[in-house]
């Protein structure tokens, strides 16, 4: 089997490129470092079967960052059939260099120049010929985000890997010693190949940024606008969620519980009580989870995360952290993981760990569907984006009030540097793929941890037989009744702290867990939670759920990424504490207060 891997610098479009190749689903982001770890995918190009890697992007080949070192580790180590160079066509001048060290390291190569759309809108014109003359190396001008040039540059891509061969083993540092050869050479092609317009129109970009980028209004901008996302997302989702949730019942009701009427009692309870109420009730929140993502999308690749952590670097910035940080935290809002992966684009260990540190606070979206869940049940309408909106809020502050307090550990030099791209919207395709995504992804987990941990509780809730389901006397309440005295004074009742322990291993088990409990779903669950459970409460509950431990992927890439098992559980170890310090806090507060 063949093998190309995918070559550029941050921000180039190489994942839009290798999507629209593989037809794989790689994530798409307008910020730099959206690629952290090596995507594959296998395609037949020209009736052989090839694998293609998505690298990180890197600026050159001299660089310290970890993904720089991902990228060099991989061309050192394995055998690469043909290199294709992702340039951005509207920066050509700065990327031009990296398309010189390839050629220069004698690796088989096609260069792309992405963004032709954006190119010619600035009026830069490339004469592909003459460049192509001047690199040695096939050119095709493309614009892999609405397709144009596509086809021909697969045909270049096909055509270079029947007659390509595999490259001798690679001593990046010896090949590199005289770069100002390549700068030289960079300027002659620039001459040569490139016509660029005396003076750039001023774009909406630099308009829009006189008013997003306002050293006063920039931050309440960006707050008021998560606000009103939320507010967008929940009045739109809720009846959807509404829609799901009568169709599973009606499903039930009318389908499973007649065909189910003569099975035995302990395998029906099993199967309609623990699986079917377990992951039903979960499945219900996706059109909302859909939603989401679906509108975070337009946020990435509108370029706007990028000023956003240009904004929070200066605050991010007395907190031993920067606006890569930020990003960070921002990413998070997905899932944790890639967001830890992600910070393998700074170059400083301390400041690495510190933001590792942090990250775990973001609420991603197990989080959220927990917290869909209780809002719904026990907050109105109007009030529950507000509730949504501030346990976002609580997210930020308690990832800032760790890096405040945990900055004098990890100390940091490291300068920041971040590029501006230009506001972009993704297109239908990469919106609808960012959500088919989504939903692929949590079927997979379904299929795993959700179905396994609903029918874990329901068995611990059920067992044994011969004392009331749910009860003191089953294995739950022998758990709970060890719990309650960390627990209850924030609050935390048996049942919501046996969902507690089970969200450790995926935080989607908690509202799961929630259904094998009590034996319900949907509406009828909101009901009864809503009776035994009053605002203070709940909010508690939701507290904790966002501070305490993160799911079990998450601390595993944690420990991989920190390479350090001390720092992972430390890491634990500190969450637990604020979770329960916060929440004391919080409750007793309230209960003295009155509420």
């Amino acid at each position: 089997m063949k093998r190309i891997a995918l070559l550029g610098m941050p921000n180039t479009g190489k994942s839009t490129f290798f999507n629209r190749l593989t037809g794989a689903s790689a994530r798409v982001g307008n910020w730099p470092g959206i690629t952290v770890e090596l995507m594959t995918a296998k395609v037949i190009l020209g009736g052989t079967y090839t694998q293609v890697v998505d690298l990180p992007g890197i600026y050159s080949f001299h660089g310290f960052s970890e993904d720089e070192k991902v990228v060099r580790d991989f061309l050192e180590n394995n055998p690469v059939d043909l290199v294709v160079i992702i340039l951005n066509a509207t920066q050509i001048d700065r990327q031009l260099p990296l398309a010189l060290q390839v050629v220069k390291l004698g690796l088989p190569a096609v260069v792309v120049l992405n963004m032709a759309d954006e190119a010619r809108q600035l009026g830069i014109l490339i004469n592909t010929d003459i460049l192509s003359a001047a690199l040695g190396l096939p050119v095709a001008l493309v614009s892999a985000k609405y397709g144009t040039g596509f086809t021909e540059a697969k045909q270049a891509i096909r055509v270079a890997l029947d007659t390509a061969h595999k490259g001798e083993d690679l001593e990046l540092v010896r090949v590199f010693s005289e770069d100002h050869e390549i700068e030289a050479a960079t300027a002659d092609i620039m001459r040569s190949a490139v016509e660029l317009p005396r003076h750039f129109p001023k774009s909406r970009t630099a308009r829009l940024d006189q008013v997003l980028l306002h050293p006063w209004f920039g931050l309440p901008l960006f707050f008021l606008f998560m606000f009103l996302l939320f507010q967008f997302i929940f009045t739109l989702g809720k009846p959807l969620q509404d829609g799901v949730a009568w169709l599973l019942t009606e499903a039930r009701d009318r389908g499973l519980d007649p065909l189910m009427a003569d099975w035995p009692h302990l395998l029906k309870g099993l199967l309609l009580d623990g699986i079917y109420n377990g992951v039903g009730t979960v499945a219900a929140f996706v059109p909302i989870i859909i939603l989401f993502f679906l509108v975070m999308t337009l946020v990435e690749d509108s370029g706007y995360l990028s000023r956003v952590a240009f904004l929070m670097d200066a605050l991010m910035a007395r907190l031993g952290l920067d606006g890569r940080g930020f990003v960070m935290l921002l990413m998070g809002f997905g899932c944790n993981v890639p967001a830890l992966m992600g910070t393998r684009v700074m170059r400083s260990r301390p400041l690495r760990l510190l933001t590792m540190l942090v990250v775990p606070f973001s609420l991603c979206s197990a989080r959220l569907q927990v917290f869909l869940f209780i809002t719904a049940a026990l907050f109105t309408a109007r009030a529950a984006p507000a509730v949504l909106f501030s346990l976002y809020l609580l997210s930020f502050a308690t990832a800032l009030l760790t890096a405040l307090l945990f900055k004098g550990r990890y100390v940091s030099t490291e300068p920041f540097v971040i590029e501006l791209p230009p506001y972009r919207l993704p297109t239908w395709r990469q919106v609808a793929m960012r959500g088919w995504h989504e939903v692929r992804h949590f079927l997979r987990r379904a299929s795993k941890f959700i179905t396994a941990g609903v029918v874990a509780v329901w068995l611990l809730t059920n067992l044994p037989t011969d004392v009331p389901p749910s009860s003191a006397g089953t294995l739950a309440g022998h758990v709970a009744a060890f719990m309650s005295p960390v627990l209850s004074p924030i609050g935390i009742d048996a049942e919501l702290s046996l969902a507690l322990i089970f969200g450790f291993v995926a935080k989607e088990i908690v509202v799961g867990s929630l259904a094998a409990i009590y034996g319900l779903e949907g509406d009828a669950l909101m009901g009864l939670m809503a009776q035994k459970l009053d605002w203070v409460q709940a909010y508690s509950f939701m507290l904790f759920t966002l501070i305490y431990v993160p799911c079990l992927s998450t601390i595993a890439t944690l420990k991989n990424e920190a390479r350090s098992t001390g720092f992972m559980l430390m890491s634990v170890a500190w969450s637990l504490l604020l979770a329960w310090v916060v929440c004391f806090s919080f409750y007793q507060s309230a209960r003295w207060l009155g509420f």
